[in-house]
């Protein structure tokens, strides 16, 4: 599976077990819900100011790692 639709799937699992609809996660993040729409399908390519804004409101955070090989 792809990173972004990775994430994309991991922001919707998160949202809907906080039972927050994707109108309302638009709205606290102030991002657009099509926005949100293609990030959680794997259908964009969203900033990381985009993701940063929803996973606060998520009560999630980014982090980076190195790849095992």
């Amino acid at each position: 599976m792809a990173a972004i639709q990775k994430i994309g799937q991991l922001i919707q699992q998160r949202r809907d077990n906080m039972l927050i609809t994707q109108k309302q996660l638009a709205e606290m993040a102030d991002i657009g819900i099509n926005t949100l729409y293609k990030i959680e399908t794997g259908k964009a390519n969203p900033t990381l100011e985009s993701l940063q804004r929803i996973t606060d409101v998520l009560g999630m955070e980014i982090t980076l790692q190195v790849k095992k090989v």
